[in-house]
């Protein structure tokens, strides 16, 4: 299998199997002598940030216009390379980390639309080839901390009650009963390849509010907080109402979460296997909860002193990396995991651009629901200051890590997942993604072939008023940009070219079966 592309069809293997199949695989021209250690060259650490809801336009290095100042991130830009044409795989969370760890789409999975909630079951069967464990696999030590968000296998008090479910507006009354037995081990982020875990069920904004370290709960959650409300505490203060651990404070889980990331690089000072962080952030989403030493700091209100505090998050990172000694062997990430929410009302606010000259904002199918920032370096490997056109996508994480290890994937793996090595390396030659499909909140599809995106439905599809528009009659139910020459989606091409919607929606039809 070519490691300039890796793009399987879906053949769905237990793990155990393909787990023999790959040791007997790999004797590949990319494997090392039985005798030689697999340490003998150490391959790159990797560290995954995932920003929560932070928009392209957030970075003053990527939007000159931007109301914020973003140092640590510029520097990443500057010592590395950065993405225009970046995308995650859905415009909300819960279906782009799946993308991001399984290099699915995640609209082949049982989610269709929407996000899980804290008590929902597991959203990544056990039995599929993760980024960690197709990691662990090939020697490497890796950690999830942070917003988990994918699901997990909570235990019923009363087996013979189900654990309840809730819905986006529902609030959970003090004496309301989840009946999760928090005292018992889930099954979640180590159950899919994770040698440690430390992290938030879901976000910080959804009910319940508690610490999981591998996978069993570090407090039981049995306090109750009556929640925050934008009407009355202000513009994106907000979470729910229900179970909270006794000692959760929610003005220090970024602050909390990034100890715990920047105390595992340093652990990893005098190991002999290298590393994989995968650390989803809690921030820019909602609650916005700035902290005293960034209040005021931005141009763009108590958001843009948020995202000020994501940059300083990132530099501590990279200030644990440089002090551990592992900084020049070390691939960073840093992305989004979907658009900024940042409204119409926010921009007549502010001058600040979040999403910057796209159309839409978090949850729609428009560009600035789904087009991301995308940061990465990585010393002499990745040229400093270098800038990539090429388009990718969040779920591109698992065929890259592929290239990087020079292991191939195991057979069913990641068919939605393409190589961005080269990219990386400056080496492409050609676009890298033969089409690359677009989510939404309420499930509208959007693909995208080189200039041309293609949306099956009328209307944002998320937070942005219409979300859906009824076609008059005669009207196509469709829309068709060239991004080229009108990246702000303002002129519908779809009447003048046929042959272009036959193209793109065939490769749809394709990909969705």
């Amino acid at each position: 299998m070519s490691n300039s592309l890796v793009r399987v069809r879906l053949k769905r293997i237990p793990m155990v199997v393909w787990m023999s199949l790959f040791v007997v695989s790999c004797g590949s021209k990319t494997s090392k002598p039985a005798n030689e250690p697999i340490n003998e060259v150490k391959k790159p650490n990797i560290v995954y940030i995932l920003a929560d809801d932070m928009g392209y336009g957030d970075l003053s290095a990527l939007n000159p216009g931007s109301g914020i100042q973003t140092p640590n991130m510029d520097k990443i830009v500057e010592e590395g390379m950065h993405f225009t044409d970046a995308h995650s795989n859905s415009a909300v969370c819960t279906p782009t980390r799946y993308g991001i760890l399984t290099g699915r789409y995640a609209w082949r999975s049982r989610l269709k639309e929407g996000v899980l909630w804290g008590y929902d079951p597991p959203l990544i069967e056990e039995d599929r080839t993760t980024v960690a464990s197709f990691l662990s696999a090939n020697g490497y030590q890796t950690a999830c901390i942070g917003k988990w968000h994918l699901g997990l296998g909570w235990h019923p008090e009363n087996p013979e009650k189900p654990i309840e479910k809730y819905e986006w507006d529902r609030v959970f009354e003090k004496d309301a009963n989840s009946n999760v037995d928090f005292s018992k081990q889930v099954s979640g982020p180590n159950t899919l390849g994770f040698d440690y875990s430390y992290i938030i069920p879901s976000s910080l904004d959804m009910t319940p509010y508690l610490y999981l370290e591998n996978e069993r709960a570090t407090e039981l959650p049995t306090a109750y907080t009556t929640g925050k409300s934008q009407a009355k505490d202000g513009r994106g203060v907000f979470w729910r109402a229900g179970e909270v651990a006794p000692n959760f404070d929610f003005h220090n889980v970024l602050g909390h979460l990034t100890e715990k990331a920047t105390d595992f690089i340093g652990k990893q000072k005098t190991a002999k296997d290298p590393f994989f962080l995968y650390f989803p952030l809690t921030a820019p989403h909602t609650p916005w909860l700035p902290t005293d030493e960034v209040n005021g700091k931005s141009k763009a209100g108590r958001y843009g002193d948020f995202v000020t505090l994501v940059d300083i998050t990132v530099g501590k990172v990279l200030q644990a990396l440089e002090q551990s000694g592992q900084a020049e062997n070390t691939l960073i990430i840093v992305t989004s995991d979907n658009g900024s929410n940042w409204t119409p009302e926010d921009k007549q606010q502010y001058e600040h651009r979040a999403n910057y000259i796209y159309r839409g904002q978090k949850a729609d199918i428009y560009e600035g629901g789904h087009r991301i920032p995308f940061i990465v370096r990585w010393p002499g490997k990745i040229k400093a200051g270098s800038v990539s056109d090429q388009v990718l996508c969040t779920t591109d994480l698992l065929a890259t890590l592929s290239g990087i290890v020079e292991k191939d994937l195991p057979e069913g793996a990641g068919e939605d997942s393409y190589n961005m090595l080269p990219a990386f390396t400056g080496n492409a030659q050609k676009p890298i993604r033969d089409y690359t499909v677009h989510h939404s909140l309420n499930g509208f599809f959007a693909i995208r072939k080189g200039p041309w995106k293609l949306t099956t439905s009328l209307g944002s599809g998320g937070f942005t008023k219409p979300d859906l528009i009824e076609s008059e009659q005669g009207q196509a139910n469709a829309t068709l940009y060239n991004l080229e020459e009108d990246p702000q989606e303002t002129e519908n091409r779809y009447e003048e070219n046929p042959e272009v919607i036959e193209e793109l929606m065939a490769l749809l039809d394709d990909a969705r079966k």
